[in-house]
């Protein structure tokens, strides 16, 4: 989950759903939640996975676009883009690997 999470460029987007596509196990749950766990911030950068959806999805633990606001934050200085509620403006940002 780490050595690909930490593949994914500034300024881009992937899925906890994607993120076990290319790793070839796991869930999106159990990616989530060995990401919020990551002890390898900011070198590897969980802020740059959302959910299947295209929702922010979670934050250290946190869900939703009211309790991640830091990681919309990150996301938005690196050109990322997410309406009121909390969805990504542009699918253009998505890279699967």
């Amino acid at each position: 989950v780490y050595d690909f999470t930490r593949k994914v460029p500034h300024g881009r987007v992937t899925t906890y759903k994607d993120v076990c596509t290319a790793i070839g196990q796991g869930s999106p749950r159990s990616v989530g939640s060995a990401l919020r766990k990551n002890p390898f911030a900011p070198t590897v950068p969980c802020h740059r996975v959302v959910a299947s959806n295209y929702y922010v999805g979670g934050f250290f633990g946190e869900w939703g676009a009211s309790r991640c606001s830091a990681k919309i934050h990150m996301l938005t200085n690196e050109g990322v883009e997410f309406t009121t509620d909390g969805y990504l403006a542009t699918k253009s940002v998505i890279w699967r690997g």
